[in-house]
């Protein structure tokens, strides 16, 4: 795409109202690109809104609805989006759904994404845990459709995970110290569930950063060992060099040739890494990566629009922390 200096890229950011979009509109003012970001939510609560140089609140309706896609075409249109980075996962699973929508109406328009492959695997963790079995990978034993007693012979012993099938973070997990547990969290779980071993600790828990060129190749990778808050974002981050995690990521790169953001979370034990789950979009920790020296909507921004490839960045060492902000609205004085 051909634009002087002073032409600013037209960037539409989504779920600027939660931590994932707020990274990602940081990131890009830190870029060194002139943009112009047009922020979207569901809330026209700031601060996420207040950081943007325009911002567009979702209409309260059915997002399957054929009104919620003419919304999003005349938002297009309007603020002549040149980028749509998506910081929530359910706009990330309507925009993959609007790819040919997007390509015949709105070709100048540009939606970081992910292949459709990877966001359908990694959308379901039982099915990514077949992935990984299926190709000799190292895979946390997990099960579907079992009792306690059959989860305990084949996991182990208590406390067992219970995870839902579909969704990120921590949301839905449960620990299961006993069969009363068993039963409750069972019952109390509407959606599709599956049961997994403990592995490790804590103490070695890791987020890794990387940015996929779609075949096979990617930028070198930020890993960074982290702690969750009880929302199960990340709360501290520290860099590290992992061996280890970096061939691992480097294997998995290769195997499901990532376009773009992709987060992998790891832990490791015993000497070996085990898959958490695979994000395969801009994660919790953008803003945490883009602090030290690894922005990934940098990278999207010039891979996607400016069709450069990402230079390997300077990533600096440390350690990140999250804290709470206050952030003030007056009212207005009456006029």
């Amino acid at each position: 795409m051909s634009r002087t200096n002073a032409s600013p890229i037209h960037v539409l950011v989504t779920g600027v109202g939660a931590i994932i979009g707020q990274g990602i509109v940081r990131s890009l003012r830190a870029s060194g690109h002139p943009v112009k970001v047009i922020g979207l939510d569901r809330s026209a609560r700031p601060p996420g809104p207040d950081w943007c140089d325009v911002f567009v609140q979702k209409p309260i309706c059915d997002e399957r609805s054929d009104g919620y896609r003419d919304f999003w075409q005349n938002l297009i249109r309007k603020e002549s989006i040149d980028l749509v980075l998506p910081g929530l996962e359910v706009d990330m699973l309507f925009l993959d759904g609007q790819r040919e929508m997007f390509e015949k109406e709105h070709g100048a328009c540009v939606l970081a994404l992910n292949h459709s492959a990877l966001i359908a695997l990694t959308g379901d963790k039982w099915l990514m845990h077949l992935f990984l079995e299926d190709h000799g990978l190292s895979a946390i034993p997990t099960m579907i459709d079992a009792s306690w007693d059959d989860a305990l012979a084949t996991l182990g012993a208590a406390p067992i995970l219970l995870k839902p099938r579909q969704g990120n973070g921590s949301r839905g997990i449960v620990r299961l110290h006993d069969r009363e547990d068993f039963a409750y969290w069972t019952r109390k779980t509407a959606e599709p569930w599956m049961l997994q071993r403990i592995v490790g600790s804590e103490h070695e828990e890791y987020t890794v950063g990387s940015f996929g060129l779609g075949d096979g190749q990617a930028v070198a990778p930020i890993i960074m060992r982290r702690r969750l808050s009880a929302a199960g974002n990340t709360q501290q981050a520290e860099v590290v060099d992992h061996p280890l995690l970096q061939a691992k990521v480097a294997a998995f790169n290769a195997l499901l040739k990532p376009i773009g953001p992709t987060n992998y979370q790891f832990r490791v034990h015993d000497g070996e890494a085990y898959l958490l789950e695979v994000n395969p979009r801009f994660s919790s920790s953008n803003s945490l990566r883009t602090g030290f020296g690894y922005n990934e909507a940098q990278m999207a921004l010039e891979y996607f629009v400016l069709n450069r490839l990402p230079q390997p960045p300077e990533i600096r060492h440390g350690i990140g922390w999250r804290y709470s902000e206050d952030y003030i609205v007056y009212d207005r004085d009456p006029v």
